[in-house]
């Protein structure tokens, strides 16, 4: 029996994928061995010795204290692409919100009185002219689930694409339309284009990666929009773009008390996975990756261990969550061996600092073996499924 703690309110459809016969999944419960979380922050909380994964119903996983839980053998889930659809109908929206002075010009409507408002707007209107981005160049920083989505739909509306992704994946490079042209550097986009959208990780080498020098170096009356994270602009120096006229218009879908009143910013509130579809999926994808991994010691969508997808081909397994370092495989052997247990299969795979090794056993796995590889101290967490 595993219990799930539900942190904030999941899906239905995502808690179908949990077998009521085998799983307790509630907001008060304790001695959980996984938690289903979409924004709650948990860097405070005290994780009891049972707890096994974290699964996050959506990609950025900022509220969750990672390191604390690669040091505790802790897996951490997302859920890359569940949501990619709901943000990326959202930029394409800001693309067009960004040119065409949509908002100003609602705005302006508005205020519109007496019978002649036909005559006023016709009077007006001109006040809110902005460009097509028909024939425009877009250039798209990071080529993950959404980036890719992007370039493809921004190319099907007729924009010339740039995309840099200098660790894109095979599964995105296949996605991606052969007429989105791949910048070999950061510069080519910078320099080039008309319109620039983030789509990378918020992380110390991003932190604030939209500067000054950047925006300086980009064609003058730029528009930047940002579905990916607040964090990764400078907001002192977008204000600063902005004011001087370098940067036409910034989007973003992570308004704070600086930019939300900033001249030229437009402030989405945080929408770009706001929807149903995104939140059932999300949930969906967070809820069967928990189920796995519990279930069969499988990894897919994990932030601080490898992912290892294997189908089970013994009755019983032993995983292992330890440090990425040379010769450990040996004393987890040497322990099995050390019972008389035979070894049918195994597998070994790293991610940085942290490594996950599973052994598949055809046989009866003998009372203390957990604790004898637990006492290797390179070993964080033992399970035998």
């Amino acid at each position: 029996m595993f219990n799930i703690k539900l942190y904030n309110k999941i899906a239905a459809c995502g808690l179908q994928c949990f077998d009521a016969a085998h799983y307790t999944c509630a907001e008060e419960i304790d001695n959980y061995d996984g938690i289903l979380v979409r924004s709650a922050a948990l860097h405070e909380v005290e994780f009891p010795k049972t707890l096994k994964a974290i699964a996050r119903a959506g990609a950025g996983v900022n509220n969750i204290p990672i390191d604390k839980c690669s040091e505790a053998g802790i897996v951490v889930f997302n859920t890359p692409g569940a949501n990619a659809n709901a943000v990326k109908e959202l930029v394409i929206a800001g693309l067009l919100l960004s040119s065409r002075k949509i908002n100003d010009g609602i705005a302006w409507a508005k205020t519109l009185t007496g019978d002649d408002v036909a005559k006023q707007v016709e009077k007006g209107k001109s006040a809110f002219v902005g460009p097509e981005i028909e024939g425009k160049t877009l250039g798209i920083i990071g080529l993950g689930a959404i980036g890719v989505m992007v370039a493809n739909a921004a190319e099907a509306l007729g924009m010339n694409v740039l995309g840099y992704d200098p660790y894109i994946s095979v599964d995105a490079a296949w996605g991606l339309s052969r007429s989105v042209q791949r910048a070999k550097d950061l510069s080519a986009i910078i320099k080039n284009s008309d319109y620039i959208t983030i789509h990378v990780p918020l992380n110390p080498e991003t932190r604030g990666m939209i500067n000054a020098d950047i925006m300086n170096s980009m064609k003058k009356g730029v528009r930047i929009l940002n579905f990916a994270r607040g964090e990764l602009v400078n907001d002192d120096d977008m204000e600063a773009a902005l004011a001087s006229g370098q940067v036409a218009c910034y989007i973003t879908d992570f308004p704070n008390g600086k930019t939300v009143k900033m001249p030229g910013v437009i402030p989405v509130p945080h929408l770009g996975a706001s929807t149903p579809e995104s939140e059932d999926n999300c949930a969906v994808y967070a809820c069967r990756e928990l189920v796995d991994y519990l279930e069969n010691g499988n990894i897919k969508n994990s932030v601080n261990f490898p992912d290892m997808e294997l189908p089970r081909t013994t009755h019983k397994r032993i995983c292992v969550i330890h440090k990425n370092m040379p010769n450990m495989i040996s004393p987890l052997t040497a322990v099995l061996s050390g019972k008389g247990i035979n070894i049918e299969n195994m597998y070994n795979k790293s991610k940085k600092d942290n490594a996950y090794t599973v052994l598949e056993i055809d046989g009866d796995i003998p009372a203390g073996v957990d604790s004898e590889i637990l006492a290797i101290p390179e070993v964080k967490r033992v399970r035998i499924i």
